[in-house]
C-alpha cells in the first residue's frame, strides 16, 4: 500500500473553504491559501519552507491550489 503525504487537502465543501487533514487529525477549514500556511505552521512546518507543489508534504483533491472557491 503506497504512503499517503502527511496533509490532505480536501475537495471544496458545499459551504465552502476545503478540509486540511494531517494523518487522522482535522487541521482545520481552509478558504485559502493564507488559511492552510497557518494550519501547516501550527503544525509546526515553516511557512517560508513550504512548497504547495511538493506533493510529499501536500495531497491535493478535488483541485490544486488554485481552486478555492
Amino acid at each position: 500500500m503506497a504512503e499517503h503525504p502527511p496533509v490532505v487537502v480536501h475537495p471544496l465543501s458545499p459551504s465552502g473553504g476545503r478540509r486540511v487533514t494531517a494523518g487522522a487529525e482535522i487541521l482545520g477549514l481552509a478558504y485559502g491559501p493564507e488559511d492552510l500556511l497557518e494550519f501547516l505552521r501550527r503544525a509546526g512546518l515553516d511557512p517560508d519552507q513550504v512548497r504547495f507543489d511538493d506533493r510529499t508534504l501536500i495531497e491535493w483533491l478535488g483541485g490544486g491550489p488554485d481552486v478555492w472557491a
